[in-house]
């Protein structure tokens, strides 16, 4: 089965935590902390793998976690960092970020790496926290929390020529007389419901990949038929083959067939307008065919585009001209640059980007609740979860002394709280202190 679109949700390991510990050996006096810092959680990380062509493993497995780092050890010994976890994922998978629908990357090279899931770092042991004041602190810290997100992989296939036209006009027969896909064929429309990819040897040592892509129709750069679902796929093709029905047996004109959907070409991504192209005239063993041929060209010269696309007549039932058309796309494909690395106007290409680090967010909200008071802070309640708050006077007092710091007492203050009064942070409440830390109630 054939899978384009996924949404799975991938989280990086959670650091591991520090420990408190003290030097105890023979001859030392006042050995002092000894408390290890805790590991790194391990990075979610996909990987681009040539071998995979479709994201059906991840119709099964929609969560990966990252592994948690161990925790910190005793004579100061760091804990060890969680190997990262692999995921891999076929060339021509675009990431995008659920929550801003920002595309994270555009992954179209073998072995190609990017950190969707950040692994938390460890927490520090007692030892980090030793001063001349507090030589012995009897607290240390937990691991930080792994990044967590939705993500959306749409996999845009990988092919040298793709081709497009109406349904039912011989795109998945080409497709299975020239090379050994075997493509879905039937006599109704929309047969082909996802892309099949096949080997074409031109044979003259010269072979490309060839999609055939679902039938397109009226409307679907605004996603009437398969949409969006068929177009995704055409932006990975270095040149079109424009297959046309001729012989007109669905009772369409065939230039009109081919204005129509170059338009929705055009409409979806103006950079489709320029990709080279060739025009395929099939059915050609069909009755009345020459006649609307010479018609179509008489129409495409009257247009000026005669000059700029090739045009073959063939027949995949009796399999003329699609030698010559073969010689003429690997021509062609050989003149044609591949694109598919270069930024286009619809995605961001696979590209190193360099981002500054965001400086930490230190705001916070103040405010009354009921009988007492409120703290609303990201930054606050991330520390929180990294203090052991619950059997350590000193970690209580070091984050006593970092609300004073921020100026959270003095807001509190300001707003009218008093000796005695609670206040909420998270999921804790303290008792507040005019003039002196807060008492910690959990």
């Amino acid at each position: 089965m054939f899978v384009d679109k996924a949404k799975i949700f991938v989280k990086g390991g959670d650091g591991g935590n520090g420990i408190v510990s003290y030097r105890r050996e023979k001859y030392v006096p006042n050995g002092g902390p000894a408390g290890g810092d805790g590991g790194r959680g391990g990075d979610v990380i996909f990987r681009v793998d040539e071998g995979l062509r479709t994201l059906m493993d991840f119709r099964y497995q929609r969560h990966f976690k990252g592994e948690r780092g161990e925790r910190g050890k005793v004579k100061t010994m760091h804990g060890a960092n969680a190997e990262h976890m692999i995921v891999r994922i076929p060339p021509g998978t675009v990431i995008i970020d659920d929550e801003t629908e920002s595309i994270i990357a555009d992954m179209t090279q073998h072995g190609s790496e990017i950190v969707v899931a950040k692994g938390g770092r460890g927490g520090r042991g007692n030892c980090r926290f030793a001063t001349a004041a507090n030589p012995a602190p009897d607290f240390c810290e937990n691991g930080e929390e792994g990044q967590e997100r939705t993500i959306t992989l749409e996999l845009k296939v990988m092919a040298d020529i793709g081709l497009v036209g109406f349904p039912s006009v011989g795109k998945s027969t080409l497709l299975s007389v020239v090379s050994a896909a075997t493509p879905k064929i039937g006599a109704y429309h929309f047969t082909t419901l996802s892309p099949n990819l096949g080997v074409v040897d031109v044979g003259d040592g010269r072979s490309f990949v060839m999609a055939d892509l679902p039938g397109l129709i009226e409307g679907a750069s605004e996603g009437v038929g398969l949409g969006h679902d068929f177009l995704r796929h055409v932006e990975r093709t270095r040149i079109i083959l424009h297959i046309l029905d001729m012989s007109g047996s669905e009772g369409r004109d065939p230039y009109d067939d081919w204005v129509k959907i170059n338009q929705e070409l055009k409409m979806y991504n103006p950079i489709l307008a320029e990709r080279p192209q060739i025009i395929v005239a099939n059915k050609m063993d069909m009755p009345d065919a020459e006649e609307q041929l010479a018609l179509f060209r008489e129409q495409l010269e009257a247009s000026g585009d005669a000059e700029k696309h090739q045009l073959v007549a063939m027949s995949s039932l009796t399999k003329q001209g699609v030698q010559e058309l073969l010689y003429k796309a690997a021509d062609l494909l050989a003149t044609v640059p591949d694109t598919r690395l270069i930024e286009e106007v619809k995605d961001v290409a696979e590209r190193k980007v360099y981002t500054l680090e965001q400086e930490e967010d230190r705001s916070f909200k103040v405010g009354k609740e009921n009988e007492g008071f409120y703290v609303e802070s990201a930054t606050i309640e991330k520390f929180m979860k990294r203090v052991n708050l619950n059997n350590s006077y000193d970690a209580i007092m070091r984050f006593a002394r970092t609300m004073r710091k921020m100026g959270v007492d003095a807001e509190l203050r300001k707003i009218g709280a008093k000796d005695g009064d609670i206040v909420r942070i998270g999921d804790y409440t303290f008792e507040f202190f005019e003039g002196s830390d807060f008492s910690y109630h959990e």
